[in-house]
C-alpha cells in the first residue's frame, strides 16, 4: 500500500467528501462503513452503475470517488472520463478484483488516479482515500512503466505540434524528482534516492503541481511528457 503525502487533515477542516460506485450492494456498504467512522472523511453518496455516478458527481461534487470498473448502462471507464472532462479536480480510484484487468490501463488514462483491489483490507481504505486526496497515486511501477511508454509514443507523434502556451520552468531539483515519479518511486523511493527527507519530497511534488496547475503526480507525469520537458524512451 502507498504512503499518503500528507496526514489527514486537522480537526476542524472540511471533510474529504467520497462517492461510492459499485453495482454490488454489499461492496458499497462494506465500504460505506469502513469511512463512517472516520471524522475527516464524507460518504456524500452511492451509485450502482456509471450513469448514475456522472450524474450524482455532478450534483454532489465530491473530492475522491471510488469507482467500479465493470458496471451496466455505463462502465467506470466512461463514467472516470465524462467526470474528470467536466471536473478535473475530482481524483477518482478504480475498484478492481485483478490489477491485471485490461480495462485497468483505460482507466488511468482517461484520468483516474489509480486503482485499489475489492480484496483489499478494510481499515486501508480510509487512509487510501486520503492519500489520493492529497495527490498520491495508486500505481505500481510495473503500470506506470506501462503508462509512460503509451505517453512518449503519444509525444512523438505530437512533436511537430507547436507549443500552446509557455511551458512553467522548474528547478533542477523539481525536474530530479519527476523524473522519478514518472518511474513509479513513491515519497519514500524518491527521498532515499535523493538524499533528501520525505517532507521535502512532498513539497517538491507540491510545488510542480502548483507550477503546472495541476492536480495529480500521474497528470504531471503526462503534461511533461507530452511538453518534451521528460525525455522518455
Amino acid at each position: 500500500m502507498t504512503e499518503p503525502d500528507e496526514a489527514a487533515r486537522p480537526a476542524g477542516g472540511d471533510p474529504i467528501r467520497v462517492l461510492i460506485v459499485d453495482d454490488h450492494a454489499l461492496i458499497r456498504r462494506s465500504l460505506e462503513m469502513a469511512l463512517a467512522a472516520e471524522a475527516d472523511i464524507e460518504v456524500v453518496g452511492e451509485a450502482s452503475d456509471g450513469q448514475e455516478a456522472v450524474e450524482l458527481a455532478d450534483r454532489l461534487t465530491p473530492d475522491v470517488v471510488l469507482m467500479d470498473v465493470r458496471m451496466p448502462r455505463r462502465s467506470g471507464i466512461e463514467a472516470t472520463r465524462e467526470i474528470k472532462a467536466s471536473a478535473p479536480s475530482v481524483r477518482i480510484i478504480m475498484l478492481t478484483v485483478s490489477d491485471e484487468e485490461e480495462d485497468l490501463f483505460e482507466a488511468i488514462k482517461a484520468g483516474a488516479t489509480g486503482y485499489l483491489l475489492k480484496n483489499v483490507q478494510l481499515d486501508e481504505v480510509p487512509e487510501v482515500v486520503r492519500g489520493v486526496h492529497e495527490g498520491q497515486s495508486l500505481i505500481n511501477p510495473a503500470m506506470a512503466a506501462k503508462l509512460i511508454s503509451e505517453f512518449a509514443t503519444m509525444s512523438r507523434k505530437e512533436a511537430e505540434r507547436p507549443p500552446q502556451l509557455p511551458v512553467p520552468r522548474l528547478t533542477d531539483r523539481e525536474m530530479e524528482v519527476l523524473r522519478l515519479v514518472a518511474k513509479g518511486m513513491n515519497n519514500r523511493e524518491i527521498a532515499k534516492q535523493l538524499f533528501i527527507s520525505e517532507n521535502t519530497v512532498k513539497n517538491h511534488v507540491r510545488n510542480i503541481l502548483d507550477k503546472l496547475q495541476l492536480h495529480s503526480r500521474m497528470e504531471a507525469v503526462v503534461y511533461a511528457v507530452r511538453e518534451r520537458m521528460l525525455e522518455i524512451t
